[in-house]
């Protein structure tokens, strides 16, 4: 049995393609990461996707919320956008950072936060002084309690390029936000498009301002995708449907390594 997190080629590691085709199974965490293994020459016989689960948290009070939003000088009153990620370039937050100017010029209050660190931080602190957003776009460094992000955010952003599955996606849903995503990767598997979120087609500043903008504007929509969300991930998405799954998927292989081996 092996897993697999990544989607990057199999084809350069020999070893690793070679441990992947010995394997009796593949559990892969998205459909798009069972592609990139096929791909790669791993029998699609041999894989089965097993998605990776989050916790549910209770959602915050106001109190809570407000206290969340204290610990970074925010006041209730400011629109807030938030990202939770490492800072490097096939993260898009560049892109994020870009769409800022659209977005200020319509909401000249909202903030930007970007929890995590990374590589790209200085370039990007460079971009929002030149672009003139600096005062709007927030660098939260490594947050230890990235639970007080989430709780504070009226949406959650994005715009990574190819993702696997996306944790801090799942996180954000599970927490109730309402969500602006680029729909490459293994993102559509999670995000049916105004249903549970809002897809960009690709990572463009303007087509990111304009969904952020969209939700920031109607309060109704922002509540009702930041629900289906949050149910979402309840239904498919659990921590403990992951330990479930694969453990059945375990017990299956098992199971049937038995059975060749009492036949034979």
């Amino acid at each position: 049995m092996a897993s697999r997190r990544l989607a990057n080629p199999l084809g350069p590691n020999r070893w690793a393609l070679a441990r992947y085709r010995q394997a009796s199974r593949v559990l892969a965490i998205s459909r798009f990461v069972a592609e990139s293994v096929v791909a790669s020459g791993v029998p699609a016989e041999k894989i089965a996707i097993v998605h990776d689960g989050v916790e549910i948290p209770p959602l915050p009070s106001a109190p809570e919320r407000s206290q969340a939003r204290a610990r970074w000088s925010a006041t209730p009153q400011e629109p807030l956008l938030g990202c939770v990620g490492y800072l490097l370039p096939e993260k898009g937050q560049e892109f994020l950072v870009r769409a800022m100017l659209g977005v200020l010029a319509e909401f000249p209050a909202c903030k930007l936060w970007l929890a995590g660190d990374g590589r790209r931080r200085p370039g990007l602190e460079r971009l929002a002084s030149e672009l003139g957003v600096r005062e709007a776009v927030r660098f939260l460094g490594m947050v230890e309690d990235v639970a007080q992000v989430y709780a504070a955010l009226d949406v959650f952003v994005f715009p990574s390029l190819a993702e696997p599955l996306g944790s801090s996606l799942l996180a954000a849903m599970a927490w109730g936000l309402p969500v602006v995503a680029v729909g490459r990767g293994a993102v559509p598997e999670i995000i049916d498009h105004e249903r549970n979120g809002l897809l960009v087609e690709g990572p463009e500043p303007s087509l990111l301002s304009e969904a952020m903008r969209r939700l920031l504007r109607d309060k109704e929509l922002a509540a009702r995708l930041g629900a289906a969300a949050r149910e979402t991930v309840a239904r498919r998405f659990t921590s403990e449907g992951m330990v479930e799954e694969t453990l059945r998927h375990y017990e299956q292989t098992c199971a049937a390594q038995r059975q060749a081996g009492a036949i034979s």
